[in-house]
């Protein structure tokens, strides 16, 4: 007596490629927008507070980001043009405009921290409400939003560390406009009359043979 064993039959594992590209590119770009959003409005807060001492007293100084430091805003903008650029390049340049992605947002950390005790933007308002170039800020104070600066770095080079995972996977935007492996319409050369002398030139000027069947 013969046993049968149904041997199964294996799943396809082509989706899924397909199905961790489109995630991995729902996430890129949410994070990615998300983080440049975050990353310039945490720029036009209040990031520090202090007092210049002047002959009336005690003057009130704040300072914002953009005060203290053009940095964050700047590469946040950069960030975001890459993360569109992605979609518009391929291969090794599509691997290029992920790597400035990532760089983007680790650089928007770095600033933004460095940001956070910084204290030369206040110095200079402090010199100038006093009259004096040796004056300084005195009771200075920080606030969160430069944390929060850098936590929109983090999903900007959380963003192009995806790229560079799965960018190959990520469609392009001429994807959209043409089929692949479809041929392309070949062009028809008009009838040849050899009855009219000119269209005989015509086809000897476009390299055809008039004659041919």
């Amino acid at each position: 007596m013969e046993y049968v064993t149904a041997v199964p039959h294996p799943r396809s594992e082509a989706p899924r490629p397909a199905r961790a590209g489109r995630r991995s590119l729902a996430l890129a770009l949410l994070c990615g927008a998300l983080g440049a959003a975050v990353a310039l409005l945490a720029t036009r807060q209040q990031w520090a507070e202090g007092t210049a001492t002047v002959a009336g007293g005690d003057f009130p100084l704040t300072a914002k980001g953009s005060d203290v430091t053009g940095v964050p805003a700047a590469l946040a903008i950069v960030g975001l043009a890459a993360l569109v650029a992605v979609f518009a390049v391929r291969r090794a340049g599509r691997f290029a405009v992920a790597a400035l992605l990532a760089l983007c947002g680790a650089g928007t950390v770095a600033a933004a921290l460095a940001g956070a005790y910084d204290t030369s933007a206040l110095d200079e308002k402090a010199a100038r409400a006093a009259g004096d170039t040796s004056a300084t800020v005195d009771a200075l104070s920080h606030t969160a939003w430069p944390y929060v600066a850098a936590a929109g770095g983090a999903l900007i080079l959380l963003a192009g560390l995806l790229a560079l995972r799965y960018g190959r996977l990520w469609p392009a935007m001429s994807g959209r406009y043409e089929r692949a492996g479809s041929p392309r319409p070949r062009r028809t050369a008009p009838a040849v009359d050899p009855d009219r002398p000119e269209d005989l030139w015509k086809a000897l000027d476009r390299g055809e043979d008039p004659t041919g069947a």
